[in-house]
């Protein structure tokens, strides 16, 4: 009985839905273009529908008329199916399927259906590796989620669309940065020269942040996390692999409430004080910002947590050279190839997540060597891949860290790579007490 159990255990799929899919295209071939915008000839779980769909997609792309008698023609020409079964077989298709009415409802059955045995194969794949005896967790974890993602992905990817579906979207897009104050497609900065030149935060881009050790560059980074998760409405994931999240919360506190960050560690405060950071607690509270202070996160480990989060505005990343390398790294590659891989997989990531990624990183001593100690995007550290995988690479700089009678308030970003703009460098106002940046309009940025 087992053995019998097994024999007629098949994969997911509807029978059903897929003859009233055919049948939808034979009796009304206006609905074929979006049905081939839907599904794919894999998506069939019998043959001989693969066959027929695969046929109809033909004719429609050749502009061939379409109906039972043209497609069992051209299926007879193919030597696809005997004469008799196929003619029989899309008469019946016919037959059982009244109206195309529901053609894309039949169509999400067979979809889901597809997706199922994507994933029963996934799943037997990771099967297959676990039982194969041992091997590395951190990979095989990795390759599991790779494969479980890649289903989600090949269900929510669209084929190719027509201009006239996608213009719609795109003016509604323009009449919104229209309207808006910032005039921006992506996040604000919180910084408007930062703004103008790299267009905002943008879906999809790595944005490299770059300085010496002391600059600011974590500040900077708060400074923007706030302000998207402020006027943004989106969730920020901020992973911090240098400081705890009690750390990180209680300078996001410092930020949002004004109180200097020297009393805020010694306890020493005002009522004043106190009234400023319980209001900047509750609006705190009201912002989804997410924090992860695991010191020994990998680009897979982020890229897991972050997958799960809805409505994921922006991600932040402190620091890339405190990452450890991920289950798929070679054993023998020095620290550059790593940071490289690390830098690439980030890339990939901002991709998938169709999210802006701020990474933050070290720079060399290179830069303290010259006169001019302005960073260089030679002067990155480890890895000159970094800035070829960032879309945007931006320097933070402060002339009093070298120089103890240049303005300490004064600080540079320098944005030195933009695929988006323009390059340059903006001036910020550093506020050391707070711990924050705020802009300086200035004539002579360049």
């Amino acid at each position: 009985m087992a053995n019998e159990d097994l024999l007629l255990r098949s994969m997911p799929h509807s029978l059903e839905g897929e003859q009233a899919v055919l049948g939808s295209m034979l009796i009304d071939p206006d609905c074929v273009g979006a049905v081939i915008r839907k599904l794919r000839p894999d998506d069939f779980y019998l043959r001989q529908n693969r066959e027929i769909f695969e046929t109809i997609s033909a004719m429609f792309v050749s502009g061939a008329p379409i109906d039972g008698l043209t497609v069992a023609g051209e299926m007879e020409r193919n030597g696809t199916c005997d004469e008799h079964t196929t003619r029989s077989y899309l008469a019946q298709l016919i037959e059982i399927t009244p109206t195309s009415a529901n053609v894309m409802e039949y169509a999400k059955i067979v979809a889901e259906k597809s997706a199922l045995r994507s994933l029963a194969r996934a799943a037997a794949e990771v099967t297959a590796m676990i039982q194969e005896g041992p091997g590395d967790f951190d990979a095989i974890l990795e390759d599991a989620e790779q494969k479980i993602y890649a289903v989600r992905k090949r269900r929510d990817a669209k084929g190719m669309v027509p201009v006239k579906e996608i213009l719609p979207g795109v003016l509604d897009r323009l009449g919104e940065m229209s309207e808006s104050k910032t005039h921006l497609p992506g996040l604000s900065t919180g910084l408007p020269a930062l703004d103008r030149k790299i267009m905002g935060l943008n879906k999809s881009d790595l944005i490299l942040l770059a300085a010496r050790p002391g600059m600011g560059k974590t500040s900077l980074a708060l400074n923007i996390a706030l302000n998207a998760a402020r006027n943004g409405e989106k969730t920020v994931a901020a992973f911090s692999l240098e400081m705890s999240k009690e750390q990180l919360t209680a300078r996001l506190l410092s930020m949002e409430a004004l109180v200097e960050n020297r009393r805020m560690e010694t306890g020493t405060l005002t009522e004043r004080d106190w009234e400023k950071i319980a209001a900047a607690g509750v609006a705190l509270s009201r912002m989804n910002i997410l924090i992860d202070d695991n010191p020994l996160l990998s680009v897979a480990d982020i890229n897991a947590k972050c997958r799960r989060i809805d409505n994921l505005g922006l991600v932040v990343i402190d620091y890339l050279q405190l990452m450890g390398a991920d289950g798929t790294a070679r054993r023998g590659e020095n620290r550059q190839q790593v940071v490289s891989e690390m830098s690439r997989r980030l890339k990939i990531m901002a991709k998938e997540l169709n999210a802006p990624v701020l990474c933050l990183s070290q720079l060399s001593r290179a830069n303290e060597k010259r006169e001019d100690k302005r960073p260089l995007l030679s002067d990155l550290r480890e890895s000159g891949a970094i800035e070829q995988d960032a879309d945007i690479v931006m320097f933070l700089y402060r002339e009093s860290y070298y120089d103890g009678d240049a303005d300490r308030n004064l600080a540079e970003c320098i944005v030195a790579k933009n695929r988006r703009g323009e390059t340059g460098k903006t001036k910020l106002r550093w506020t050391p007490e707070h711990t924050t940046f705020s802009a300086i309009e200035s004539r002579d940025e360049c």
